[in-house]
């Protein structure tokens, strides 16, 4: 299940289909972990976008925090820590399924 809280920054129905497709491999490996639940909250303070995400699943929880000058730099970056931390579980899972 994923959670998108827009705050105050103003998107588009086209910027929620750009977040939901770039989201679309992390949402992937996470369905397939088991147990998958994505917050993402975005803030507009002064001239900078602040994200964070808070990401459950089988094998653990993790936060994430990043800042852009637009919403599109800070997305990318929380993404791509999105889909690392959660290809780490689910190497952690490849090993403890094979023991």
């Amino acid at each position: 299940m994923i959670t998108l809280d827009a705050g105050n920054v103003l998107l588009k129905p086209t910027h929620r289909k750009q977040l939901m497709a770039r989201l679309k491999r992390a949402i992937r490996i996470g369905d397939r972990i088991g147990d998958f639940v994505m917050k993402i909250t975005m803030r507009r303070t002064g001239r900078h976008v602040e994200m964070t995400a808070k990401v459950h699943d089988r094998f653990g929880n993790f936060d994430l925090r990043t800042r852009g000058t637009t919403w599109t730099d800070a997305f990318r970056t929380i993404v791509r820590d999105i889909f690392r931390q959660l290809h780490n579980h689910a190497l952690r899972r490849a090993a403890f399924t094979a023991t």
